[in-house]
């Protein structure tokens, strides 16, 4: 009976940490996940599962960005609060995207365009590094993108009301 009982808790705890591990995979839909899947093995440029300091380094220095802080690296490391698999990186996508706000982190990457503080950044200037840079839009993502942006007359976009949209949608839709 008691070989019976170790077995059941044995059991039980796997069970358990199957289901804590697969709610993150029943958040997304299964392409995403693929889409997932593909950014993590970008991401893990020496292909060990892991996404440690080094394979950061390397991305950002695939994306043109070779001098990043250390200390930026190690807050990203951070965030998985231990070894970042694929299953802790899907998991910190799913906060992200799922109740934690990413507000501040999407006003953070647009103050980088706007060094004067105004909160606009420059339609055309925005449109070309969106053709141009990283993961490049195509000519029909950026008008879909922009028939969805606040612009002033001057063709300035207000990246806080987009920040406002990405981040809680658009009252428009509903």
């Amino acid at each position: 009976a008691s070989r019976k009982a170790g077995t059941r808790g044995k059991a039980a705890a796997t069970k358990q940490a199957q289901r804590g591990s697969s709610n993150v995979f029943s958040m997304f839909e299964q392409a995403q996940i693929q889409e997932f899947k593909e950014a993590f093995s970008c991401i893990d440029q020496n292909r060990d599962g892991i996404i440690c300091k080094s394979d950061l380094k390397e991305t950002y220095s695939q994306l043109g960005r070779v001098s990043v802080p250390e200390e930026e690296l190690d807050a990203m490391l951070q965030e998985g609060k231990g070894p970042i698999n694929f299953t802790v990186f899907l998991t910190l996508f799913g906060e992200k995207l799922n109740g934690t706000d990413p507000e501040e982190a999407i006003l953070s990457a647009f103050r980088m365009f706007d060094p004067s503080g105004q909160g606009v950044v420059n339609k055309d200037e925005f449109k070309q590094l969106l053709l141009t840079q990283a993961d490049k839009f195509s000519p029909a993502e950026v008008e879909q993108l922009f028939a969805l942006t606040p612009m002033d007359l001057a063709g300035n976009i207000d990246y806080k009301s987009l920040c406002y949209i990405i981040t809680h949608g658009d009252e428009k839709e509903e």
